[in-house]
This record gives structure tokens, sequence and C-alpha cells, in this order.
């Protein structure tokens, strides 16, 4: 890779960083959810600076290809995006029933 392509990836991702620490900052995002593309994002940097480095993960990991390894290693961070946001819309979707019951027992105190 290219000093170039990799000042230009390295700029992209501080962008973005920034970006989401920003949206953290002015409550548009909460930390939970962010932290995942945070870390993202500093792997992701750390990669771009040393572009070896992954090189040297697939051979420790017997991956033959060092694109393979990126690919698997997205796969991964899918997988517990998925499974994160998962959790939380089950959460959300208890609490509701449970508010919904509530609120219907409150409002049949409130007929009689």
């Amino acid at each position: 890779m290219s000093v170039r392509l990799q000042i230009i990836i390295a700029v992209f991702i501080i962008v973005a960083l920034v970006v989401i620490v920003n949206m953290i900052r002015k409550k548009r995002l909460e930390l939970r959810y962010a932290l995942a593309w945070l870390l993202v994002g500093i792997g992701v940097l750390i990669l771009d600076c040393f572009p070896s480095l992954i090189d040297w993960i697939a051979q420790k990991l017997g991956i033959v290809n060092p694109v393979n390894m990126l690919f698997f290693l997205g796969f991964c961070f899918s997988l517990i995006i998925i499974f994160v946001l998962t959790i939380s819309v089950s959460r959300t979707s208890i609490r509701i029933k449970q508010l919904t019951q509530e609120l219907a027992l409150f409002e049949k105190r409130e007929d009689k």
C-alpha cells in the first residue's frame, strides 16, 4: 500500500472518530453503542499505520492471505454488532411490554 493511500485512510479514520466522539458528547449517540465503532476505528488506524502487522497476525493464525484475515475480522465485527443490537432490542421490547401493562392497570384503577 502506498504512503499516500495510508495517509488518506488515516485522515478518513481520524475524521470518523472525531465525528463519533462529537456525537457522543452531544448525546446523539450512546457510548455503549459507539464503543465498538471506536475500537474498530482505532484498530483500523493501527493496521493502517503498521501494514505489516496484518501480515504477521494472519501468519500467526495460519491464514494464508491477509485479505482473508480482514474479511474474517469484518465478519466477526458484524456478528458482535448484530448481537449487541439484538440484546438492546430485546430489552427495549420487554420494557415496552411492562410499561404497557402498568399503564393498562393504572388506567383501569382510574376508571373505577
